[in-house]
């Protein structure tokens, strides 16, 4: 399986954590995302997309996949494969 389809598969299982109803979990939760946000994806998309997914997960709106949003930017709209080729 190639290095970008296992990213999406982890996108999504960690959107569908940060979908779980848990009271309180999206304390926990938030600053985790954010973390995981910035070492799937490097450089300044990543921090941004890291400070975005902290944000979605503290506030009340937990219907937004945000991972699987960046993955389609990366790798759909930004084209990142090129860098995917160069770094294997």
């Amino acid at each position: 399986m190639n290095s970008k389809y296992k990213k999406l598969a982890a996108s999504i299982v960690l959107d569908l954590i940060g979908f779980l109803p848990i009271p309180f979990f999206d304390f926990i939760w938030a600053p985790i995302s954010g973390y995981i946000m910035t070492k799937m994806y490097k450089g300044k998309e990543g921090k941004i997309a890291g400070t975005l997914s902290f944000v979605e997960e503290i506030l009340p709106l937990d219907f937004i996949p945000t991972f699987s949003l960046m993955w389609i930017y990366s790798y759909v709209i930004n084209k990142r494969k090129n860098e995917e080729i160069i770094e294997n």
